[in-house]
């Protein structure tokens, strides 16, 4: 009845003017009694967006999420977007643009939707300090801290921000596990304990200026991480008994970017961006059955290097264009080791060097030829020359053509309608190119493989999304993919014939994805300040298993995704409270032995802030307050899953801990 009644009003909804067709703006006054305290708590409240933090690739183009500021995406790929986005006041915000399906003069970097975050000039000095402690169930405490300040140097603007603590991972916890053999042995019963730990430190700034007729922004960023996992599984029948599994990695980066913004004329402006990374990533993997045990070493170092090069040109407010390059070099050194009893083995991968140099170039066009419609397209060409020495020597060109084309059509003055095909041609995952461990899912060691193909898709996508009572939505969006390369498991023999899981290309597919989003505001039925935002996502997909030559889904694709959040903003007693609920999910991972799947049961997160005064922010929060359950169910088979032996079978069934998280954080300025 609810969703009647919500398309009844939009039905009746006055129409935006024509100027805003396409974009809608949300000033700050619209955030007013909802008291955000930076841009990502406002956009948590826009209708019909949902933030996407961009993809972990190389190159720039191709990373991009979905949130602008003022007109620019930062010039960082490090830096996480809701990060950057919460190191902004809400007291500096002019208003957010919210964009469906393009506008002359905005770069939609692929999305159908984007926000423009449109800041304020000036605002003096304004930052916060900011203290956290989250405890849990089993007694674990992380403790962590916060500073932010952000100011002007007459024309000149800085930030700076520091961020230091301890994690705690919610993936783990105590539980039971039994492991049941084919062949007749009895069945083995164990108690399992895990943890997982993280401290985490990372320094960021900024300073922009202008310079040479336009303006430079200059941003850098160091971090470290330090993780920790460990697990016991206690064997209690038939004979008592213990395996050990831990790991440790430790990770550091750096980033130093540059993005510099000029008006060549009224119409035209260019902009270029050079981007510099490098970082380190060690682990060492252990694990240890009795007078048995494995040891596994990684040593890796990366490097990537940007520049990009823009010229924009605005024919009007109905037409523009867009073109450019971008030029990425990328290096990896990697050195892995495994240890059985003592003794290294052969690891197929082990020691490689790997360079990319990627090229691609680009031509963008927005035309509006009336009002309701809206046409967004792009051809770009990408060349890559991929080169391999050490344990695998190779050099390979890859080249492909990527079209895309977006249609908006506003059929009334608050339903509109969205259209878009794309060649998509994903980014190669360096993590795929060297040797990783799995010992405590009994996946043992993964190979490397540096000759891997990018995987392509064919993507087609129809929305529809309706607005209603001012700040209501509802999306609906089905997309089909084809898709050639997919990238999955598959086997490989080392020298003396060992057969070890390795990424691979492993053929054709096909993937769907049909997604509901909705954004339900109460007050027109007399609950002011009560929010409801949801989504659910379900995918199908199929591919053909390397090993078996069976039809089957992709690895690690979640079947069901969903979530809702419900929230109340009571200005009058200065608190907000609500409940967030992220629901169960599946995953199985195939590999030539093994077959794993993940369960994870449904997590719910309610919390409460209070702000005892305009520069006090007093959050509780009970994170996890279900005691979110996971179960791992893994087959072990004793070779090829199409050589005909039965597999060992595994439940592993554990509860991650309650937590109990409280932060008091005090801002200043503004």
């Amino acid at each position: 009845m609810l969703f009647v009644h919500v398309l009844a009003q939009a039905a009746v909804a006055a129409a935006p003017s024509p100027a805003a067709q396409g974009v809608t703006s949300y000033p700050a006054s619209f955030f007013a009694s909802q008291q955000p305290a930076n841009v990502a708590e406002m956009l948590d409240r826009v209708p019909g967006f949902a933030l996407d933090t961009g993809d972990s690739v190389r190159g720039f183009e191709g990373s991009a999420g979905n949130v602008v500021i003022d007109g620019r995406r930062p010039a960082s790929k490090t830096d996480n977007l809701e990060q950057i986005l919460r190191r902004i006041p809400a007291s500096r915000v002019e208003r957010i643009d919210i964009i469906r399906g393009g506008a002359p003069g905005i770069d939609m970097q692929g999305k159908t939707v984007i926000a423009n975050v449109v800041r304020k000039a000036g605002g003096g000095l304004t930052g916060l300090v900011a203290a956290a402690q989250n405890h849990t169930g089993d007694g674990r405490t992380a403790l962590a801290v916060r500073a932010e300040a952000q100011g002007e140097l007459g024309p000149r603007s800085w930030e700076l921000g520091f961020y230091g603590g301890k994690g705690i991972d919610d993936g783990y916890g105590e539980g039971q596990a039994i492991r049941q053999y084919p062949d007749g042995r009895p069945t083995v019963t164990a108690d399992l304990d895990q943890e997982g730990d993280l401290l985490d430190w990372q320094g960021t700034g900024t300073f922009e200026t202008p310079l040479a007729g336009g303006v430079a922004r200059l941003n850098g960023r160091l971090s470290e991480r330090k993780y920790k996992f460990d697990e016991a599984f206690r064997i209690l029948t038939p004979t008592p008994g213990l395996e050990n599994s831990s790991e440790v990695f430790h990770e550091n980066d750096a980033e130093l970017g540059l993005n510099y913004t000029r008006a060549l004329n009224a119409r035209t402006a260019v902009e270029i961006v050079g981007l510099r990374q490098q970082g380190s990533f060690d682990i060492v993997s252990r694990f240890a059955a009795g007078p048995a045990d494995s040891t596994f070493v990684l040593d890796r170092e990366t490097t990537e290097t940007i520049g990009r090069a823009v010229l924009k040109y605005r024919h009007d407010d109905r037409l523009s264009f867009e073109g450019g390059g971008e030029f990425a070099v990328n290096d990896l050194e990697s050195a892995s080791q495994l240890f059985v009893n003592g003794v290294e083995e052969d690891l197929p991968a082990a020691n490689v060097q790997v360079k990319e140099e990627r090229g691609e170039a680009f031509l963008k066009a927005t035309w509006r030829p009336i009002n309701a419609w809206t046409v967004d397209s792009s051809i770009r060409y990408e060349t890559s020359t991929i080169s391999s020495d050490g344990d695998v020597v190779l050099e390979k060109t890859l080249h492909y053509w990527k079209p895309r084309v977006s249609v908006t059509w506003d059929a009334l003055s608050r339903t509109q309608f969205r259209f878009r095909l794309e060649r998509e041609v994903g980014q190669l995952n360096f993590d795929d190119f060297v040797a990783s461990s799995r010992f405590s899912s009994g996946g043992g060691v993964t190979a490397g493989n540096p000759d891997l193909n990018p995987e392509q898709a064919w993507v087609g996508e129809a929305a529809v999304e309706q607005r209603f009572w001012g700040s209501g939505s509802i999306l609906l969006a089905v997309r089909h993919y084809e898709l050639k390369d997919v990238v999955d498991r598959g086997p490989v023999f080392g020298p003396a014939g060992e057969v070890f899981d390795r990424p691979e290309n492993i053929g054709e597919g096909t993937k769907d994805e049909l997604a509901l989003e909705a954004t339900v505001p109460f007050a027109r039925v007399g609950l002011n300040g009560v929010l409801l935002r949801g989504e659910v996502i379900k995918r199908w997909s199929e591919v053909t298993d390397p090993t078996t030559g069976e039809k089957r889904e992709i690895s690690g694709l979640k079947p069901l995704d969903w979530e809702v959040s419900l929230t109340h903003d009571v200005p009058a007693w200065r608190i907000n409270y609500g409940v967030d609920a992220y629901g169960g999910f599946r995953q199985t991972y195939y590999r030539y032995n093994v077959v794993e799947t993940v369960k994870f049961s449904t997590y719910v997160h309610p919390f409460l802030e209070w702000k005892p005064q305009p520069d006090i922010h007093i959050r509780f929060e009970a994170p996890n307050v279900t005691g979110r359950g996971v179960r791992r169910t893994i087959a072990r088979y004793p070779g090829p899953r199409n050589a005909g032996g039965a597999p060992s079978i595994e439940h592993r069934d554990v509860s991650a801990p309650q937590m109990w998280y409280v932060r008091v954080r005090k801002t200043f300025g503004g």
